[in-house]
């Protein structure tokens, strides 16, 4: 797989994100932390499902992945709002999620304007 910018990012978040749960209150770390971290490591993962696809699915596993960026948005505002995190930690981890989002949303832009596969294309040429 090759190293792009978002795949970069994204590992550096979710490495800076792991450190931080550590650090939440013992009695949420199987809620709350549970949900984050799943959500994190969810959006990795369709990511890297989505780089081996084209199309359809590209988009499909795009749009998932967003989804869980959305997911992870809310539980860093949580942990913010119920001072888990510092205003500095939650500003640079924002910072962060934000490039990515950047970033994701240029992915689904160019997968958007890719044109679709003709096969009846490809079935002719295969005699």
């Amino acid at each position: 797989m090759q190293q792009t910018p978002i795949f970069t990012k994204t590992f550096d978040c979710t490495t800076t994100l792991v450190e931080m749960t550590n650090h939440f209150p013992r009695s949420q770390r199987f809620f709350v932390t549970k949900r984050l971290l799943d959500s994190v490591f969810n959006f990795q993962e369709y990511l890297i499902e989505a780089n081996s696809c084209r199309g359809t699915p590209r988009m499909n596993k795009l749009n998932m992945a967003d989804s869980e960026l959305n997911k992870i948005r809310l539980y860093l505002r949580m942990s913010y709002r119920w001072d888990w995190l510092s205003r500095g930690q939650y500003g640079h981890v924002a910072k962060q999620i934000q490039e990515i989002g950047k970033l994701l949303g240029g992915w689904k832009k160019a997968t958007s304007k890719q044109p679709a596969v003709n096969k009846t294309a490809f079935a002719g040429a295969v005699r």
